[in-house]
């Protein structure tokens, strides 16, 4: 989750709570690149010994595994462009998806009837739901549990907050 912001609203449409959330990558650019000079290396430093020992051959499958390694890691990272943002005001509660620029979801919520859900799975997983007038939607598939369920806080706290006593 990137940002939260819980201050109270100026006017009807000044956002309550304003989140952006995207999937956690583990490993920068830079540590990336650090990685991938480090199996080239060894690939490369292998692929010496075997070309020295006669078995030439190797060495073209020791860097198709460098080139298998990159292109797995760019797909990862291409994936690492999608997120969601999640915009609570007085009025609605906006719910946008996008995926690699686009927007691929756009969903608005009637905030007085939202209920914020976490459903927990057998595997050990658990859903982030948002109910209102019969409609559900997931969000933030791509967190950790315990993100969720903070997400899930404070987006309760940020109802309540809306909502008469």
């Amino acid at each position: 989750m990137d940002k939260f912001d819980d201050s109270a609203p100026a006017g009807r449409d000044e956002p309550v709570f304003d989140a952006v959330l995207y999937p956690h990558r583990s490993l920068s650019p830079t540590g990336f690149l650090i990685l991938m000079l480090a199996i080239a290396g060894c690939s490369t430093a292998i692929g010496i010994l075997f070309w020295i020992a006669g078995a030439w051959p190797v060495v073209g499958f020791l860097g198709l595994d460098v080139l298998l390694i990159y292109v797995a890691f760019r797909l990862s990272y291409r994936d690492a462009r999608r997120y969601e943002t999640l915009k609570l005001t007085a009025s609605a509660l906006s719910v946008e998806r996008f995926v690699r620029g686009r927007r691929v979801l756009a969903e608005d919520l009637q905030p007085y009837w939202l209920n914020v859900l976490v459903e927990e799975e057998r595997s050990g997983q658990n859903r982030l739901i948002l109910r209102s007038h019969g409609r559900s939607l997931e969000v933030g598939a791509f967190l950790s549990p315990p993100e969720k369920s903070e997400l899930a806080d404070s987006l309760r706290a940020a109802l309540a907050g809306l909502r008469p006593a």
